[in-house]
């Protein structure tokens, strides 16, 4: 029985020694991870602010200053052309003559009816002043003119529209009609486009709308031109965003004599009143994760600490920081793919 009590408590003691020295293998192989992940080679950059010019360059579509559909107010046969594609006409100009005959009759009827009711209406005036005449019979022809007035007002619109005429300057692009067809009312019969001066559009991110106001210069080029640009100024920024959540720019230019510009074309449109800033970059390789949660690794006392920042726009190969970074700071930029959270490492001179 004594034997069998030995037996037991050398097997326990055993047991510990033997425990003892597993753990003690245990702490020794962490120890030794441990110092080989403090060993592990990165190389960094500090973080300070710099001057940044930024460039923002984009195509927009060049349009005519204004671009007006001719619609016909009358209906009727055309009688005479004035005007062929291609051809420049002041505003007021006549473009196409529809048939006026039975208009020009209806005009001179009103006419008449408007001198004779006119006249009238002076001589009750006068009776009645007089009290040779009733007040209602004044009134009678107070009426009567009123009426005679309007149909002579609406004849000699409706002789006036059987000229078709354009409402502005510019250069007709196109004309629907021929010698001897058929007007309809509300019938568009030609095209005319001012181009004297031009308007680009095109649509700006939300981040870059910010940047730019109504005033702005930019130069404009263009592929027809190699090397020749036109001055414009930003009309207008839009206060909405369109379905693309990007806000449409307009922005105005005169046409060259030397160089002319044509609606339709692409312009290519610099804007130069973007100053240079002064704001945190770190190299973009210096980014772990992606652009929408990005992070980086900060040496701070030895260790690799990750954080989240906020960046901006890339300039370059850097990306401005917007919050997450101090001046001064110094960034993971080699090595760190093999980097953890709170991790020692070496830095590389």
């Amino acid at each position: 029985m004594k034997r069998v009590r030995k037996i037991v408590i050398g097997v326990i003691v055993a047991g510990g020694v033997i425990s003892i020295l597993l753990n003690n293998r245990a702490h020794i192989n962490a120890k030794s991870r441990n110092d080989f992940q403090a060993a592990i080679p990165v190389s960094v950059v500090e973080v300070k602010p710099e001057k940044h010019t930024e460039t923002l360059s984009l195509v927009g579509t060049i349009f005519a200053n204004n671009d007006v559909a001719i619609v016909a107010e009358t209906a009727g046969k055309v009688k005479e052309i004035f005007a062929r594609v291609g051809d420049y006409r002041q505003a007021g100009s006549p473009l196409i003559q529809v048939d006026d005959e039975i208009k020009k009759a209806d005009f001179e009827r009103a006419r008449v009816n408007y001198d004779h009711a006119k006249k009238d209406m002076e001589r009750y005036a006068s009776l009645r002043s007089e009290q040779a005449a009733t007040e209602m019979q004044k009134d009678n022809a107070d009426q009567a003119f009123k009426v005679a007035e309007a149909q002579y007002i609406v004849a000699r619109r409706q002789l006036r529209d059987t000229k078709i005429s354009t409402p502005i300057s510019g250069i007709v692009t196109a004309r629907n009609v021929d010698l001897g067809s058929m007007v309809t009312d509300k019938m568009v019969v030609a095209n005319v486009v001012d181009i004297s001066r031009l308007k680009v559009k095109l649509s700006v991110s939300e981040f870059d709308a910010f940047k730019l106001k109504a005033g702005d210069r930019v130069e404009v080029t263009t592929d027809v031109y190699p090397g020749v640009s036109f001055d414009g100024k930003i009309t207008s920024i839009s206060a909405k965003a369109d379905e693309g959540h990007t806000y449409p720019v307009e922005i105005m230019l005169e046409n060259n004599k030397t160089h002319p510009l044509r609606a339709g074309m692409f312009g290519r449109v610099d804007f130069v009143s973007i100053s240079a800033t002064e704001a945190l970059a770190i190299p973009r390789k210096s980014l772990v994760g992606s652009m929408k949660a990005p992070q980086v690794f900060v040496v701070d006392n030895g260790l690799a600490r990750k954080r989240d920042i906020v960046v901006g726009p890339a300039v370059g190969t850097d990306l401005l920081v917007l919050s997450g970074l101090r001046a001064g700071e110094t960034v993971v930029v080699n090595g760190q793919n093999n980097l953890k959270d709170s991790v020692a490492v070496d830095i590389l001179k």
